[in-house]
């Protein structure tokens, strides 16, 4: 039954409380983990593959770009394996699969360090992806139920920050550790957030919102989703699968490029990677107040226009134009989080909230991979990653449009946009 039939007031807490802060240190540690097959890729290429003097990607790289691209791929797919995963959520409650699955995911990450191979790497590490994934969708989830609309955006701002900042410290190790740590190492690092996950389990808590409707719930089936939400899902779906598509290569690709390609040293790459930490603060604080005075959808369609021209930009040649279009990307999909982070979990009720992430995560994972294999096999034409961005990411822009198909959440809670009869 919907929220609207709950006869007692909801306990909301601040996006400052304790079990707030609590998941987004739950989200660093995934994307601590879930980061690793990224920051490490030009390693990973270079440990498995055969580097030479040539002129085409993979005499420089070590793999070539299809190969690079289709291992990606897979990892990517495997995070389908979070639709199940989060629809869990909807029956045992968001913190036992938020704890439960982080730290799965962070041990089958500390695993891949012992790869023998190229595609046992690609193996091992999506075992742990759907976890990772997962654990990403259901933090988003808990940040938003756990909160009021006045402090909604500012929650998932923190565990969308709490995320990057935990693939921006892995990113940091991997280069100023180049050339000692290795990928081994690098994804030995991981057991660190693994072993300091109980110390956060002690504040993470179910939210009041679920545990409200909890005994009302029935199980979900693969994360099934009744018929008058199926509407509104798609149309929040294929969003989700045209801002993938940019999204997907723009962060994949970017570390093998800037350490491959480029050939930038390590210490350029961290300082990279450092600057993006303030750029990316600086966009969510401007995503979360423009979230909440300018509106939700406007907010996402400016940010997905960022994307797509900082993304074209990164790929354009030239270290300049890499690490400008790099920190501003970071800036543009940090103006995103906030909004596109609270409409998503705004635009539907309580008793299907973590199933229709389970769908987002489906929906991005298909997206990243059309991207991906798009973007992989046009850069191994001549080694024209400029070209590869143009051709994967401005057609993924129309889609924006779509948003005049959903209705402005901004100061309202998701109880009042569904009618009591629903579901």
């Amino acid at each position: 039954m919907p929220d609207a039939k709950v006869p007692r007031p909801l306990h909301l807490l601040s996006w400052k409380s304790p079990a707030v802060v609590a998941v987004a240190f739950v989200a660093m540690a995934a994307g601590f983990g879930q980061f690793g097959a990224v920051a490490a890729l030009g390693d990973v290429a270079k440990s498995f593959g055969h580097l030479s003097h040539g002129g085409t990607l993979a005499d420089q790289a070590g793999l070539s770009g299809t190969i690079v691209g289709a291992g990606l791929a897979v990892i990517r797919l495997a995070s389908l394996g979070a639709l199940f995963l989060t629809g869990q959520a909807d029956r045992f409650g968001r913190r036992t699969v938020l704890l439960l699955g982080c730290a799965a995911g962070l041990v089958f990450t500390v695993a891949a360090a012992a790869s023998p191979g190229y595609w046992w790497f690609v193996a091992i590490f999506a075992l742990g992806r759907p976890l990772l994934s997962a654990t990403n969708g259901v933090a988003q989830v808990s940040a938003a139920e756990l909160t009021g609309s006045g402090d909604r955006a500012q929650a998932v701002a923190m565990v969308a920050a709490g995320y990057g900042i935990g693939a921006g410290l892995l990113a940091i190790a991997h280069s100023l550790g180049e050339g000692t740590l290795g990928f081994r190492g690098l994804f030995a690092l991981v057991a660190l957030p693994l072993l300091l996950l109980p110390l956060a389990a002690r504040r993470v808590v179910e939210t009041d919102r679920f545990t409200s409707v909890a005994h009302e719930l029935r199980h979900p089936v693969l994360a099934s989703v009744g018929r008058p939400y199926r509407r509104r899902l798609l149309v929040v779906a294929l969003l989700t699968f045209g801002i993938a598509i940019m999204t997907g290569p723009a962060n994949s690709f970017v570390f093998f490029y800037a350490q491959n390609i480029r050939h930038l040293s390590g210490g350029v790459t961290a300082a990279m990677v450092a600057s993006a930490g303030v750029t990316g603060l600086v966009g969510l604080l401007a995503g979360r107040w423009l979230a909440d005075h300018w509106g939700r959808r406007p907010t996402v369609a400016l940010s997905m226009a960022g994307i797509a021209g900082c993304g074209i930009l990164t790929y354009s040649g030239g270290d300049a134009a890499l690490f400008v279009g790099y920190l501003l990307g970071i800036l543009s999909g940090s103006v995103f989080a906030p909004a596109g982070g609270a409409l998503a979990n705004e635009v539907f009720p309580t008793e299907v909230r973590a199933s229709i992430a389970g769908w987002y995560v489906t929906a991005a994972v298909l997206g990243a991979v059309v991207g991906l294999l798009v973007f992989g096999a046009v850069a191994d034409l001549g080694n024209r990653f400029s070209v590869a961005a143009v051709v994967t990411f401005l057609p993924a822009l129309p889609l924006a449009a779509l948003l005049l198909w959903l209705p402005e959440t901004k100061g309202t809670e998701p109880e009042q946009l569904w009618a009591p009869t629903a579901g």
